[in-house]
């Protein structure tokens, strides 16, 4: 598979799928005025609720982005402020350690593939195939500790580790319908 950085986009709009769905249009059009979308997911029985964008791979050539577990309406505004320094300033990539977007540090990690189908369903009907990049946007607790430091396990029940391959994923909430 060629690198995301390199490939051509075969998002809806730079490929010709025919009629898309009702979804998909209403994705091109607000991609087409503001650039990108976020799509919010609410908490349910099921679990914490999550937010992704969609279309900063096409139109910024700058990896989504993926927030789960806080209040919907703060990882969308979250996500739109990280947006607009992205698109100002140097972008974004795995591995970076954010200070100047929240209250608290945040930390950006690469998606594994796998977990696309199962969270970024707009996304894939946007985007109808790989390669496009997904980063998500990690939160610490209270203490400071992120889900992979010592004290910071009990946020894998509110954030998921997309950067782990499923298999390999703790079991709990998020793993439940894999």
């Amino acid at each position: 598979m060629p690198s995301a950085d390199t490939a051509v986009c075969h998002c809806v709009v730079c490929q010709d799928v025919g009629d898309p769905d009702a979804r998909t249009r209403l994705s091109v059009a607000t991609i087409g005025e503001h650039g990108w979308q976020v799509i919010m997911i609410p908490a349910d029985d099921q679990g914490p609720g999550w937010a992704y964008t969609v279309g900063l791979w096409h139109s910024h050539r700058i990896p989504e982005l993926a927030m789960f577990g806080l209040d919907i309406d703060l990882m969308h505004t979250l996500l739109n402020d990280l947006v607009r320094q992205a698109v100002a300033g140097p972008g974004l990539e795995a591995g970076q350690e954010l200070h100047d977007v929240a209250s608290v540090p945040l930390v950006l990690e690469a998606v594994d593939y796998r977990w696309y189908r199962a969270f970024f369903g707009t996304a894939i009907g946007y985007y109808r195939r790989p390669p496009f990049p997904f980063l998500q946007v990690l939160w610490p607790n209270q203490e400071g500790a992120f889900p992979w430091q010592p004290g910071g396990e009990g946020l894998l029940a509110s954030q998921p580790r997309l950067s782990l391959h499923p298999v390999d994923h703790p079991v709990g909430v998020w793993t439940q319908d894999l």
